[in-house]
């Protein structure tokens, strides 16, 4: 009886922190739907919040998780990605990536020879375009390869991809998507010591957006404490010459397009400005500060500075630290730097969900890796 009781009282918990996850999730999307003035945004915004509000009445009257997670997730995900698909709305990224795409398979490379506008300009490393070239529209690639990934690296969970932060983007478009779940995998293996694995997906990240370059440090101090000398040298190796196969043939091919595009443009070294604006420290910094630019950009340097340096006085043991430090390392970059979007709070949330999902048991103490000698 009394084991009967604590499942009861556990179970009803349950349901009223979704209840209330969706509840607050439903008032966040009807705000974008109010404020923001791209019309993606607010198609989604009403969408989601009739899914979330009818995800929290799921909850509300004791019905199953899985249920309300489910209305949560078509509300939020399936839905609005559908009918944005069928009528051709979406972000500026999505047309982005088709027209690197069409370049790549016309000039032989993603970028534009002399972008005059934003739409020209392709800010991403040459694997991005790589989306474009598939056929149908790219979210369904960058949605697959995000979902894909996170399923590899035990992660795929309904109430993850039902939130925000992530059911924005799957909908409308998001390319930064297959990178954090490249990056979640790439640290699970590098924890599982398996370094060529792990290099192998991480290269393949780095090949995408410069967001994912963080993790290639990170891992690797990682595979330097559990595996030592020869897997960390494994793990170099194959990343370097991964990411390197798929930027350099273009950045030397074509160096003006390459650096205008995927360099300057998103330093904001170009006459082109950024639409990335979003309210944060590093941004009013940069707008509204004397030298305020230079500030940020110098904060920035000593977050990068400090991270590198935590790697190598206190190293990673497990991936679950691992994934806690990149969380923490890339929540302050996303906050410093001078052009900045609300968007990149994907990065430490999913790895942050990633940390929090590998910690032990309470009911079991910790157990330390086995140390691994270099040979």
């Amino acid at each position: 009886m009394t084991k009967n009781l604590e499942r009861y009282v556990r179970r009803a918990r349950r349901l009223r922190d979704d209840r209330y996850v969706w509840a607050g999730c439903a008032l966040v999307a009807l705000g974008l739907a109010l404020v923001s003035d791209l019309g993606p945004h607010r198609v989604w915004g009403v969408t989601a919040a009739t899914g979330y509000a009818a995800a929290a009445v799921l909850a509300r009257g004791g019905r199953s998780r899985p249920a309300a997670r489910a209305v949560a997730l078509a509300g939020a995900v399936v839905v609005p990605l559908v009918s944005s698909v069928a009528a051709g709305l979406g972000q500026l990224e999505v047309a982005v990536v088709e027209r690197s795409g069409r370049l790549l398979l016309t000039t032989g490379s993603p970028y534009a020879a002399d972008p005059a506008a934003v739409a020209d300009v392709n800010p991403y490393l040459p694997g991005m375009a790589f989306f474009g070239v598939l056929p149908g529209d790219p979210r369904w690639w960058l949605g697959g390869a995000f979902v894909t990934a996170l399923a590899a690296a035990g992660l795929c969970r309904t109430r993850l991809l039902a939130l925000p932060p992530v059911a924005l983007p799957v909908a409308v478009g998001g390319t930064d998507l297959p990178v954090v779940g490249l990056m979640c995998l790439g640290i699970v293996l590098a924890g599982q010591g398996r370094s060529g694995r792990a290099g192998l997906v991480l290269g393949v990240a780095a090949a995408l957006k410069w967001t994912a370059w963080p993790a290639l440090p990170v891992a690797l101090a990682l595979v330097a404490v559990r595996r030592g000398g020869h897997a960390s040298a494994r793990y170099v190796a194959v990343a370097l010459s991964t990411a390197t196969a798929a930027v350099l043939p273009f950045a030397l091919s074509d160096p003006s397009g390459f650096c205008r595009s995927a360099v300057a443009f998103p330093l904001g070294l170009t006459d082109i400005a950024s639409p990335a604006a979003s309210p944060l420290p590093g941004h009013l910094l940069a707008v509204y500060a004397p030298g305020g630019r230079v500030i940020a950009l110098a904060l920035l340097a000593v977050g990068v500075l400090l991270l590198a340096v935590s790697l190598v006085v206190r190293p990673p043991g497990t991936a679950r630290a691992a994934a806690a430090r990149l969380a923490l390392g890339l929540g302050v970059a996303m906050t410093l730097m001078p052009s900045t979007r609300f968007g990149y709070v994907v990065y430490p949330l999913v790895l942050g969900v990633l940390a929090y999902r590998m910690r032990q048991p309470r009911s079991t103490p910790a157990v330390p890796a086995p140390e691994v000698a270099a040979v």
